[in-house]
């Protein structure tokens, strides 16, 4: 079994290592590198998720266009999960202090007692405990940290309704909230506590959003994520909110925004001046954009203060509830002591953690009943109050639960997010992927207008790239170039047609490019 196991690892690195791609990434410095673990789990034993294998495309082909180095593969076991984190952390530790790390898994994750679990698509349902096969996340992103790199990315797909159990019992709903470590960005696809529908079709709403707001370039990464957010709110009429925290100083962006672009109703400076403003000046459908923007606990407060009466509350207060409960949860779970365990349990006695807090407290040899006596821990967020419970007692807070009959949000103003672009509302899924562990190869997604500099590149995927005309003058259209379907391609600006992106084939390949000259998409 070693023997195979071993031989299945070194076709797996054959057939998924893919060659980097640039195209014009922003901030590039000419010692950055971008390494990038994309990995799409969908073939569990237990229950099947549709979209993750095409997710991860999706994901990994926006990040080779953003110049990134990417490790793909899909439905991984235990060994070969584990394997391949850990030749990534080994490949980014040899890239050195300059670079930029990226990982995005879409698969089933699960918490117990504190701790996120990325689950292999080998774990049985009938396992009393999916932990020995499980990844723990906090040691995987203590490992990267550790190298002290630029920017570190971990993207999780991954908040679904696991059918798996933790030390024999089912576990809290979605994912636990976390804090992320210097220079790193931790992103979940759905609200810490609250868990995603099972998406159908061809992608997730998440990994759709986080490829479009990647490819429109000029985006910080807090800005960017925050776009991500209500994109998927949006799409899947506030079902679903993504979360990130993020601690990334350094200036990066995945791409710029080069100057012919064309310009957008939801320029970062517009919803920055829209988010300083106070809530109850904003109107209340704008005023809950904006809390959703900001995505913090004193946020949502600030919206229920002022518009307490609006349809959106009970939104917001589900979404306060759940945010309160992580947070308590978090400090109940670092502080690690009785007197923690028994606070949690007095707010929360029948809490999504209350099993966790019992556990834990039988393992530090305290009574699990609350003693008369006890210090009680004191949190930065006050105790939950009583119309938050029907939230917070349940199963699995799902946001679209007809039992919760929630109003579905209005439509998104284009000052606060434009429409997608048509390339994303008619996005069809790719063929299935020809081999074991080997990503599918999506349909060509556009770049838009993302710079101006010569870029030279090597591509092992097909990307149709939009870029603006090297001659700048008129700014008025773009550049159409679909490379033939051979690797290593080149890229290079011709120099003698200078309105021109052209492909530059190794002469061994005889091929041609395509282009046409277009129009851009203008704003709404």
């Amino acid at each position: 079994m070693q023997i195979r196991m071993h031989g299945l690892l070194k076709i797996f690195r054959f057939l998924v290592l893919l060659a980097a791609a640039s195209s014009s990434p922003a901030g590039a410095a000419p010692s950055e590198k971008r390494l990038a673990l994309v990995i799409g789990n969908g073939s569990y034993k237990a229950k099947t998720l549709a979209t993750p294998a095409n997710d991860a495309a999706l994901i990994a082909q926006t990040l080779q266009a953003a110049g990134f180095d990417v490790t793909g593969a899909r439905d991984l076991g235990g060994d070969a999960l584990g394997q391949v984190f850990r030749d990534f952390i080994d490949r980014v530790g040899k890239a050195g202090p300059d670079a930029v790390a990226t990982v995005y898994f879409a698969g089933y994750g699960l918490q117990l007692e504190g701790e996120n679990y990325l689950v292999p698509v080998d774990a049985d349902v009938a396992e009393p405990d999916v932990r020995p096969r499980a990844l723990r996340l906090s040691e995987q992103t203590h490992s990267l940290a550790a190298l002290h790199l630029k920017a570190i990315f971990v993207i999780l797909d991954a908040a679904y309704a696991a059918p798996f159990s933790l030390s024999g019992r089912r576990p809290a709903g979605g994912l636990a909230w976390v804090e992320p470590e210097t220079n790193m960005l931790i992103a979940f696809n759905a609200a810490p506590g609250t868990v995603s529908p099972d998406a159908a079709g061809g992608y997730g709403p998440y990994a759709k959003a986080l490829a479009e707001m990647i490819r429109e370039g000029g985006l910080t990464p807090a800005r960017l994520f925050d776009r991500v957010r209500l994109r998927v709110s949006e799409s899947t009429k506030g079902a679903q909110i993504p979360w990130d925290a993020t601690k990334i100083e350094t200036q990066f962006m995945f791409f710029e925004r080069g100057p012919g672009a064309p310009p957008r109703a939801d320029s970062p400076e517009h919803t920055a001046w829209m988010r300083s403003k106070p809530m109850r000046s904003l109107g209340a459908r704008d005023a809950y954009l904006t809390a959703l923007a900001r995505d913090t606990f004193d946020g949502y407060v600030d919206f229920l203060a002022d518009y307490w009466h609006d349809p959106m509350a009970s939104r917001v207060r589900a979404l306060l509830a759940a945010r309160r409960e992580a947070i308590v949860w978090r400090r109940t779970y670092q502080a690690n002591a009785p007197d923690a365990y028994w606070s949690y349990l007095e707010l929360y006695p029948r809490g999504p953690h209350a099993a966790d807090a019992r556990s834990l407290l039988s393992l530090l040899g305290a009574a699990v009943a609350l003693p008369v006596k006890f210090a009680r821990m004191e949190y930065e967020v006050p105790p939950p109050l009583p119309d938050e419970i029907e939230y917070i007692e349940r199963p699995a807070l799902i946001l679209d639960d007809p039992a919760l009959a929630l109003e579905p949000p209005q439509p998104t103003p284009a000052n606060f997010l434009e429409p997608p672009p048509p390339e994303f509302l008619a996005l069809e899924p790719p063929a299935a992927p020809s081999g074991a562990y080997v990503l599918p190869t999506p349909v060509l997604v556009s770049l838009p207008a993302v710079g101006s500099r010569a870029v030279t590149a090597r591509l092992t995927v097909a990307v149709d790239v939009w870029m603006r005309p090297w001659d700048s003058v008129s700014g008025t259209r773009w550049t159409r170039c679909v490379p033939p379907s051979h690797l290593n391609t080149e890229y290079a600006p011709s120099p003698l047609i200078p309105k021109v992106i052209s492909l530059k084939p190794p002469a061994s390949f005889g091929l041609e490019p395509r282009c046409s000259t277009v129009k851009p998409r203008r704003s709404a």
